[in-house]
């Protein structure tokens, strides 16, 4: 068994559950997920992060989505956890060096998004370069609200999955 979760499995459930918030900004993901105790590997813990996080509602899925800052943005939310603020800066780090046109092109198409969506704009950003993500943005502001939710909710549950293999240490 992984150290990480011998470790986690002793922890009280609310010292449990603040330990995984910083995979995924959801407070009902992460004590539902600390009530599956003992988890014994990394297979067993992603398959129960994915069977809760299909479970939440959307109020969870926006409170997860609200830890995450905008495509582009440096600073997290002051609500994100320091670990989870520290991912969200690695994740973007492509982000960083596009040119100043893309940084320009996804702070308004952030923008617009935030106007018709009333969020935060979620991609699971790992591995994808700053075009990508303002043409994935892009793209998605064509969404009805009830897709965009399913497909934002989609892209938390990746970006949690990393996160989580990232708390193991793997």
């Amino acid at each position: 068994m992984n150290d990480v979760l011998q470790r986690w499995n002793r922890l009280r459930a609310e010292e449990a559950a603040l330990e995984v918030l910083a995979c995924c900004g959801s407070s009902a993901w992460a004590k539902e997920l600390s009530t599956r105790r003992p988890i014994d590997d990394e297979a067993s813990l992603l398959a129960a992060s994915d069977e809760i996080w299909s479970r939440m509602s959307a109020r969870d899925w926006s409170e997860a989505f609200a830890h995450h800052p905008r495509i582009g943005e440096r600073k997290a939310p002051q609500i994100a956890a320091a670990q989870s603020a520290k991912w969200s800066e690695q994740e973007q780090h492509d982000v960083a060096s596009a040119s100043e046109t893309v940084q320009s092109d996804l702070a308004e198409a952030n923008r617009e998004y935030e106007r018709r969506f009333g969020r935060v704009f979620i991609v699971c950003a790992t591995g994808k370069s700053a075009d990508e993500m303002l043409d994935a943005l892009r793209l998605r502001l064509h969404n009805d609200d009830a897709t965009e939710l399913l497909t934002a909710a989609e892209e938390q549950r990746k970006i949690t999955n990393i996160r989580l293999k990232k708390w193991l240490g793997i």
